[in-house]
């Protein structure tokens, strides 16, 4: 498991954005449509909240940059997810006026602490993957029709 770290300004934001490299755009391709935690008997806040979350854990991030990885969320839903999130505390949004008018929005130390439980419950599902599949297949399947693996 990777070492989580707290993200702090050191600086003002006009010396940072002049001394830090740029930050690396998040994937497309991040959340696979087959991913683990779409098994999950529970969830992290909304539906969209742990992945938006997984989004922000090496830095603060911008709507635009969020919308990539989460292509198949919608820009409202999107909104929604990040205000509940801001309210209960897990991401700050942070307006900045210079250069240019932005927000961007960050895991607050809360936030930050959910990385490693979301981490532990991922892992959870990938190991029980098969037994996910089955148990969402036999509750979907027809009356009278075994599910996979225990038919005759």
């Amino acid at each position: 498991m990777r070492a989580v770290t707290s993200w702090v300004p050191l600086m003002s934001d006009a010396m940072q954005e002049a001394t830090v490299p740029p930050r690396q755009p998040l994937p497309p391709d991040m959340f696979d449509e087959l991913c683990p935690s779409a098994l999950l008997p529970f969830r992290f806040g909304d539906k969209w909240a742990a992945l938006v979350i997984r989004c922000l854990e090496y830095g603060p991030r911008r709507f635009s940059e969020l919308r990539v990885p989460l292509r198949r969320v919608t820009p409202k839903v999107l909104t929604q997810s990040l205000r509940g999130l801001e309210r209960d505390g897990l991401v700050s949004r942070t307006v900045h006026s210079a250069p240019e008018l932005r927000v961007e929005y960050a895991l607050t130390p809360l936030g930050r602490s959910m990385l490693e439980p979301m981490a532990a419950a991922c892992a959870w599902a990938a190991e029980h993957w098969d037994e996910l599949l089955d148990a969402r297949e036999a509750h979907q399947a027809p009356r009278g029709v075994p599910p996979r693996g225990l038919g005759v």
